[in-house]
Protein backbone atom coordinates (compact mmCIF):
# COMPACT_ATOMS: atom_id res chain seq x y z
CA UNK A 1 0.00 0.00 0.00
CA UNK A 2 2.77 2.52 0.56
CA UNK A 3 4.86 1.64 -2.70
CA UNK A 4 1.48 2.53 -4.36
CA UNK A 5 1.08 5.53 -2.68
CA UNK A 6 5.11 6.78 -3.25
CA UNK A 7 4.35 5.41 -7.08
CA UNK A 8 1.30 8.26 -6.98
CA UNK A 9 3.25 10.53 -5.46
CA UNK A 10 5.85 10.13 -7.95
CA UNK A 11 3.85 10.81 -10.80
CA UNK A 12 2.19 13.48 -9.34
CA UNK A 13 5.57 15.08 -8.69
CA UNK A 14 6.72 14.07 -12.36
CA UNK A 15 3.04 15.22 -13.54
CA UNK A 16 3.77 18.62 -12.22
CA UNK A 17 7.15 19.50 -13.12
CA UNK A 18 6.40 19.21 -16.71
CA UNK A 19 3.57 21.58 -16.45
CA UNK A 20 5.89 23.93 -15.03
CA UNK A 21 8.17 23.77 -17.91
CA UNK A 22 5.51 24.19 -20.49
CA UNK A 23 4.59 27.33 -18.36
CA UNK A 24 7.99 28.48 -18.35
CA UNK A 25 8.55 27.87 -22.25
CA UNK A 26 5.37 29.36 -22.72
CA UNK A 27 6.11 32.37 -20.18
CA UNK A 28 9.25 32.80 -22.35
CA UNK A 29 7.20 33.30 -25.25
CA UNK A 30 5.13 35.34 -23.75
CA UNK A 31 7.74 37.28 -22.84
CA UNK A 32 9.41 38.02 -26.17
CA UNK A 33 5.91 38.77 -27.46
CA UNK A 34 4.62 41.26 -24.99
CA UNK A 35 8.28 42.74 -25.53
CA UNK A 36 7.87 42.88 -29.94
CA UNK A 37 4.28 44.31 -28.77
CA UNK A 38 5.57 46.82 -26.76
CA UNK A 39 8.56 48.19 -29.39
CA UNK A 40 5.96 48.20 -32.14
CA UNK A 41 3.78 50.63 -30.19
CA UNK A 42 6.91 52.96 -29.28
CA UNK A 43 7.53 52.88 -32.86
CA UNK A 44 4.24 53.86 -33.61
CA UNK A 45 4.14 57.10 -30.48
CA UNK A 46 7.05 58.62 -32.71
CA UNK A 47 5.68 58.65 -35.85
CA UNK A 48 2.67 60.27 -34.32
CA UNK A 49 0.66 63.14 -37.27
CA UNK A 50 1.71 65.72 -35.06
CA UNK A 51 5.74 64.74 -35.56
CA UNK A 52 5.02 64.36 -38.96
CA UNK A 53 3.30 68.01 -39.19
CA UNK A 54 6.68 69.59 -37.52
CA UNK A 55 8.78 67.35 -39.20
CA UNK A 56 7.10 68.52 -42.59
CA UNK A 57 7.08 72.22 -41.21
CA UNK A 58 10.96 72.09 -40.85
CA UNK A 59 11.66 71.25 -44.37
CA UNK A 60 9.84 74.33 -45.51
CA UNK A 61 12.75 76.73 -45.30
CA UNK A 62 11.96 79.37 -48.31
CA UNK A 63 9.38 81.55 -47.48
CA UNK A 64 7.46 83.99 -50.84
CA UNK A 65 7.73 87.70 -50.02
CA UNK A 66 4.80 88.02 -52.28
CA UNK A 67 2.15 85.60 -50.83
CA UNK A 68 4.13 84.17 -47.54
CA UNK A 69 3.63 80.38 -49.20
CA UNK A 70 6.80 77.47 -47.86
CA UNK A 71 8.45 75.86 -50.25
CA UNK A 72 11.45 72.84 -49.27
CA UNK A 73 14.12 74.34 -52.01
CA UNK A 74 15.32 77.20 -53.82
CA UNK A 75 13.90 75.54 -56.99
CA UNK A 76 10.96 75.23 -55.72
CA UNK A 77 10.47 78.13 -54.79
CA UNK A 78 11.38 79.76 -58.22
CA UNK A 79 9.14 77.38 -60.23
CA UNK A 80 6.35 79.39 -57.40
CA UNK A 81 7.63 82.50 -58.49
CA UNK A 82 7.03 81.55 -62.28
CA UNK A 83 4.12 80.33 -61.89
CA UNK A 84 1.38 82.33 -59.26
CA UNK A 85 4.11 85.79 -59.46
CA UNK A 86 4.57 86.34 -63.18
CA UNK A 87 3.96 89.86 -63.27
CA UNK A 88 6.51 90.54 -60.33
CA UNK A 89 10.07 91.19 -60.36
CA UNK A 90 12.11 87.85 -59.16
CA UNK A 91 13.85 88.25 -56.01
CA UNK A 92 17.63 88.22 -55.68
CA UNK A 93 18.16 85.11 -54.24
CA UNK A 94 16.09 83.59 -57.53
CA UNK A 95 17.83 85.12 -60.23
CA UNK A 96 20.74 83.36 -60.13
CA UNK A 97 19.17 79.58 -60.28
Amino acid sequence: MIQILHILLLNLLLVNSFATMARGHQKIQSQAKAAEKQAKMKKQQGHSANDQKKAAQKALVYVCVLCKSQMPDPKTYKQHFENKHPKNDMPEELKDL
